[in-house]
């Protein structure tokens, strides 16, 4: 039995659904637009348009792709809007696959032209890839191995580090975006607006996260989100400390080696096995759904 316990003031919104409801809500566009001017303001970001986020692979038997959030802005530029909240192996290689989607749906059959409109992925990830950088946002392209040559500017991607903004947020030299980081990832631990948070793209979220202003539905929904992410997130640390099944934890560097993917899958067991469901294991572990519901037996 998942135990009660007393919520803040501000909700955890990098939650899966509680993400969805701050940044891909035609009520809240306007805290998305402006991140999203905030992140790439060289693209002069004026107006978005929210698009299926459910992308259906046209080969029978492969994987039909699903999007946290997903926009395009007045020249038809694409937006792909991800939240990851715990490490998994080759997350990099996943955001090229979804990007893939939002590159082949702009092209109509018989078309010849192959240009088309930037596709940006955008991966906000509440964990570090790069633990000793105090630097949030790192960024991709497609250029020449010797030259660094752009091969094009057609398809970038920009991963936001959350936990690094916690070494610059709320110092004078903190930019908005990582005073911004800092907030999505510390949010649910905050009792009020911090006095440096200031301006309308903080207001927004805050509004967004504050839990008076949630509906008695979304309240309860959020108190059964939250107890059941307690609970994952006390079985797995529990189950890393006592080393169940997994072994234990040597280290992270050690850890994202060749070992990592089959102690996240002895831990998704053991997990299984404790009766969590599906989607909270796949959270805590970092696997994808397809490779947690292999563990199940076949019948």
């Amino acid at each position: 039995m998942l135990q009660k316990q007393p919520l803040g003031r501000y909700a955890r919104i990098i939650l899966d659904d509680w993400f969805k409801r701050s940044f891909g809500t035609e009520s809240r566009k306007r805290l998305l637009l402006l991140f999203l001017q905030e992140l790439i303001p060289e693209h002069h970001i004026i107006k978005l348009t929210y698009t299926n986020n459910e992308h259906v692979n046209p080969f029978p038997g492969k994987k039909d792709v699903r999007i946290d959030v997903e926009c395009t802005d007045q020249d038809g530029s694409r937006f792909v809007v991800e939240m990851q909240l715990a490490p998994q192996e080759h997350f990099y290689e996943r955001a090229v696959f979804n990007s893939t989607f939002a590159i082949q749906q702009q092209k109509q059959e018989g078309e010849t032209d192959y240009g088309f409109p930037t596709v940006y992925f955008i991966g906000l990830m509440d964990f570090s890839l790069h633990e000793n950088s105090d630097r949030v946002d790192f960024r991709y392209s497609l250029r020449e191995t010797t030259t660094g040559e752009l091969m094009t500017s057609r398809i970038q991607f920009i991963f936001l580090e959350l936990p690094n903004s916690t070494r610059k947020a709320l110092t004078p030299e903190a930019t908005i975006l990582e005073n911004f980081c800092y907030a999505l990832h510390q949010m649910e631990h905050l009792t009020e607006q911090p006095a440096q948070l200031k301006g309308e793209i903080f207001s927004l979220l805050f509004e967004s996260a504050e839990i008076a202003n949630f509906t008695p539905e979304e309240k309860a929904k959020y108190e059964l989100n939250m107890r059941t992410d307690r609970d994952i997130r006390n079985q797995i640390a529990y189950a890393k400390q006592e080393g169940i099944k997994a072994g234990r934890e040597e280290g992270r560097e050690e850890g994202r080696e060749e070992g990592i993917h089959e102690k996240a899958l002895q831990m998704a067991r053991w997990l299984l096995e404790k009766g969590m469901p599906v989607p909270t294991v796949v959270q805590g572990t970092g696997l994808t759904e397809e490779e947690v519901l292999s563990l199940f037996p076949r019948g």
